[in-house]
């Protein structure tokens, strides 16, 4: 029997490539849902998200049971979990990104804007950047993957970031602690690189 995959629809996620990108990789059944039944039946969930903080934030929040099913399943039942790039900054304690907005508090930190050392260094971070883990982690491995984000995650505890990269000084690549994984990068872009990935997501047992 193949597993399900609840891929969250809240309105501001790149929804129809990440699909094809999980079917690409393996995946068997990736259900497309605002459903929070669906997502507490789940055997791995998938939180994609573009745009700003705290309007995906508040998408998600509109959805009645959604964050609680969330919480319950990933947190509660440890199945795991894969944030993208927004569905990723989302982790945090918060965002500051047009006022200030309360994230999900799963994973400690705050999503700040880009302060890049270099005044010649284009913001936002757009384009191919290096992938570079911090110690051993199933689903981290070096490469190079594509990138589309103004802010990023400072991370409260260092022992939470699983990758870094580099854009004017170091950012956050990746964050993550037991089933919880997110990642600043967009796999469904990232080609050979994040369709090797989600193939490791597919298979990975935390």
């Amino acid at each position: 029997m193949s597993e399900t995959i609840a891929l969250i629809d809240f309105g501001a996620g790149n929804l129809h490539s990440v699909h094809n990108a999980l079917m690409a990789a393996g995946a068997g059944t990736v259900s497309v849902t605002a459903d929070p039944a669906l997502v507490a039946r789940a055997d791995r969930i998938i939180l994609p998200g573009v745009g700003a903080f705290g309007a995906c934030r508040d998408a998600l929040v509109a959805i009645d049971g959604m964050v609680a099913a969330l919480d319950q399943r990933v947190r509660g039942e440890a199945i795991p979990f894969l944030g993208i790039c927004v569905g990723m900054q989302m982790l945090a304690d918060k965002g500051i990104e047009f006022g200030e907005h309360a994230g999900l508090g799963w994973i400690g930190g705050t999503v700040r804007a880009i302060e890049p050392s270099d005044d010649t260094i284009k913001i936002p971070h757009m384009g191919w950047n290096d992938v570079t883990p911090t110690e051993g982690h199933d689903l981290l491995e070096s490469g190079e993957a594509y990138y589309l984000h103004g802010y990023h995650f400072d991370a409260a505890n260092e022992a939470d970031i699983l990758a870094k990269t580099s854009h004017g000084g170091p950012l956050v690549s990746a964050v993550g602690r037991d089933n919880i994984v997110g990642v600043q990068f967009h796999p469904e872009k990232s080609q050979a690189y994040g369709l090797a990935f989600l193939g490791r997501f597919l298979e990975w047992k935390p």
